[in-house]
């Protein structure tokens, strides 16, 4: 999926979430994948940019960024 289907898809399944508080989970979770934070999906974090692999694991719900627990999953 490209960049643009996943975040609508993302805003679409959470009403409440805006796209600003998006770009701050997506930042967080990006942050910690450069940290070295393992990746939850079966992609290798060298062949894709943080920023896409942290849209790909909240939109497919298997991170939860602190502070957005009610809205993401």
């Amino acid at each position: 999926m490209q960049v643009e289907e996943l975040t609508a898809k993302i805003l679409d399944d959470n009403a409440t979430l805006d796209r600003y508080q998006l770009a701050i989970a997506v930042a967080k979770r990006s942050d910690e994948i450069l940290n070295g934070a393992k990746s939850k999906l079966n992609i290798d974090p060298k062949s894709i940019k943080a920023a896409d692999l942290a849209l790909m694991e909240i939109a497919q719900g298997l991170v939860v960024i602190k502070g957005f627990e009610d809205i993401v999953r």
